[in-house]
């Protein structure tokens, strides 16, 4: 039976992907890319160091799912899925099933590895990638790097920060600054922060699929783009409600939503250079904060009122509830050590901050931005 390997690398912390099922090493080196510098790996190299092996087998499955339900087990939600532990009484080895999704899972955190295994193949690869996401950022957290809730692009290793809650306007900076001004993109939500050696802070991407709404897909000027792809037999990630899909099928930019919650396009990683021609970054130093408020109708300016960068704009293991660390991963806070997160806050502090109104114009948006932060060309 072959064997396949990726292996991930980001500032020294190393993680590789093994499978005989070759759909699930290509999807994690589909989804970290160029972020995470994935490449094939040989897997007889990977045994050492942190690892996530993966399979699709029923009957192991089966066997891992009774051995936890015949334990002494709790239930909790991981990946917005009911997910049952059972923990050896040493405490060296962690299994876990979750029922819906038909994966199960074993984790030794005192050896760095972890196992996935499931019946269905798209559901290990998700769930692969993910728990390699997890593992990675055990490695950078362990090694001092906190995490930011922040949108992210670079220019000349110059990186702009964008700040706020969902709907303030984190993903339309970075798209527009990435679009219209050529910087590259290096995260769309969140990104890893560290002092640097040279006095300011490093930054590194988050990997993740991006929700785009239809409205500022069309903006940018990518919705037919989208729609091509689409019917020449490509997909955006299976995230993605199958009535956004339809809509760009149909040509039609009308906002979706349900419940007050918008239905966006889930854009992979490799799609926003490959569709859309924005470089992906790897890495960057802060050079600007961005806290940007969306109004309809307004011309982009400056917004007086200002804000200053807080505590609620580091992630942390409370606000991280989609992912809580029961494989025990992390080996720290989901968002980084207090001293860790004090470090980069006031280096922060002292880079420019700039509070700013935007509109739905997002040309308009991309030039105002690039002058105040200095990434005008």
């Amino acid at each position: 039976m072959n064997t396949h390997a990726v292996r991930l690398e980001s500032a020294g912390a190393v993680v590789s992907v093994v499978s005989a099922e070759q759909a699930v090493t290509d999807w994690s080196a589909r989804y970290f890319g160029t972020w995470w510098k994935a490449a094939e790996a040989d897997p007889a190299s990977v045994s050492a160091g942190a690892l996530v092996t993966a399979g699709v087998d029923n009957r192991e499955y089966d066997d891992i799912a009774l051995a936890v339900t015949r334990s002494p087990h709790t239930s909790t939600t991981y990946a917005r899925a009911r997910l049952l532990l059972a923990a050896d009484a040493s405490g060296g080895v962690i299994r876990a099933v979750s029922p819906e999704g038909a994966l199960a899972y074993r984790s030794e955190p005192g050896v760095s590895r972890l196992d996935v295994v499931g019946c269905r193949t798209g559901d290990v690869a998700t769930a692969t990638a993910r728990l390699a996401r997890e593992m990675v950022r055990g490695l950078l957290l362990r090694d001092g790097w906190a995490v930011l809730h922040a949108s992210a692009v670079v220019q000349d290793g110059r990186t702009v920060l964008t700040f706020g809650d969902k709907g303030a306007g984190k993903t339309t900076t970075a798209l527009a600054l990435a679009s219209r001004h050529g910087a590259g993109l290096l995260a769309n939500d969140r990104v890893f922060v560290r002092p640097g050696e040279r006095g300011g802070v490093d930054v590194l991407p988050w990997p993740s699929a991006a929700a785009v709404g239809l409205g500022l897909l069309e903006a940018l000027g990518w919705f037919e783009t989208a729609r091509e792809r689409l019917e020449a037999g490509e997909t955006l990630h299976p995230t993605q409600d199958e009535r956004v899909t339809e809509a760009l099928l149909a040509g039609d930019r009308t906002p979706l939503w349900e419940r007050g919650k918008e239905l966006k396009t889930q854009v992979f990683p490799d799609q926003f250079t490959g569709w859309f021609g924005v470089p992906l970054a790897t890495e960057g130093e802060a050079a600007a904060l961005v806290f940007p408020r969306i109004e309809a109708g307004a011309a982009p300016a400056v917004d007086e009122t200002g804000r200053v960068l807080g505590g609620a704009d580091f992630m942390s293991g409370e606000t991280e509830d989609r992912y809580p660390d029961v494989f025990a991963l992390l080996g720290a806070d989901g968002g980084g050590t207090a001293a860790a997160c004090e470090n980069v806050a006031r280096r922060l502090a002292e880079l420019p901050h700039h509070s700013v109104v935007l509109g739905h114009d997002v040309a308009a948006n991309a030039d105002f931005l690039a002058k105040v932060t200095g990434l005008a060309t």
